[in-house]
């Protein structure tokens, strides 16, 4: 019957490389990885509206914060080049 001829059989049949990805532009504005591995994100609520908020809460949402285990996975994926 013969080799099917889709893109990957033809890319390797001439010796080229697959494409390469792309990152999600709004995951390289957002998320760093730290040199371990984890992914770092900053503090959200705190562009306007400062009025309303507690002093506290400010405080609180100074720098940045480590992401969660289950978010990261779903980050990660939208960014293949990170490791």
């Amino acid at each position: 019957m013969g080799m099917p001829q889709g893109l990957f059989t033809r890319l390797k049949l001439k010796g080229e490389q697959m494409p390469k990805l792309k990152t999600k532009s709004s995951v390289k504005k957002r998320f760093k990885t730290t040199s371990s591995g984890k992914l770092i994100v900053g503090n959200v609520g705190k562009r306007h509206g400062m009025s309303k908020r507690s002093n506290a809460f400010i405080r609180s949402s100074k720098g940045t914060r480590v992401l969660s285990k289950s978010a990261s996975i779903i980050v990660e994926s939208m960014m293949p080049y990170s490791k």
